[in-house]
């Protein structure tokens, strides 16, 4: 696993479509119980280096009712983005992961993670390469119908706070997704 991370850590295979250059973001360990897959870091993570490091790893953390230590365990959480380096500012927020990354890394860390019980899907760009066609055509109606594809995946939208305006929309999702979320992240980490 150190060499798989050291050698995703020296990828510059899509420099040239980076603005701020390289800087792979990843963390994970053979006995991680959770893997967190999520978009792409943005401008502050890129910055500090270190993943959710921001307010929408805030209210992740919120979500799944554990502090900074447990998150940031690798033996217990893997926090593996959908493109590893921060992609750049788009119209309306930060350009889409790069396409590279996940072909490339996500198999492998997956196989030498042997204990990994839960994935945990944020966006629809996880939802997407990893649900394949059994992702509904949407993020919400794949939300919704999260217990479809449990025990292993249990897709979340992402908790940026731009995501004001779908929670408000969408109220099922606190009353009933976030309660069976956390009772999962529970189980798997005991106190």
């Amino acid at each position: 696993m150190e060499n798989l991370l050291a050698s995703i850590r020296k990828c510059d295979f899509c420099k040239a479509h980076l603005p701020l250059g390289p800087r792979p973001i990843v963390s994970a360990n053979p006995t991680s119980r959770i893997a967190i897959i999520g978009q792409a870091p943005g401008s502050r993570v890129h910055a500090t280096g270190i993943p959710w490091d921001d307010p929408s790893g805030k209210q992740l953390r919120k979500w799944m009712d554990v502090d900074d230590e447990t998150f940031y365990n690798a033996g217990k959480i893997a926090l593996i983005p959908m493109g590893f380096c921060y992609p750049g500012k788009g119209k309306s927020g930060d350009l889409p992961p790069r396409t590279e990354c996940a072909p490339q890394w996500h198999s492998e860390l997956i196989e030498k993670m042997p204990k990994l019980d839960l994935v945990v899907l944020i966006g629809m760009y996880a939802q997407n390469y990893y649900l394949k066609s059994d992702a509904q055509k949407t993020l919400t109606e794949t939300v919704r119908n999260y217990n479809a594809y449990l025990p292993k995946y249990f897709p979340l939208p992402h908790p940026s706070p731009r995501n004001r305006f779908w929670l408000s929309k969408n109220p099922w999702f606190d009353a009933n997704v976030l309660p069976e979320f956390r009772a999962r992240i529970k189980k798997l980490l005991p106190n």
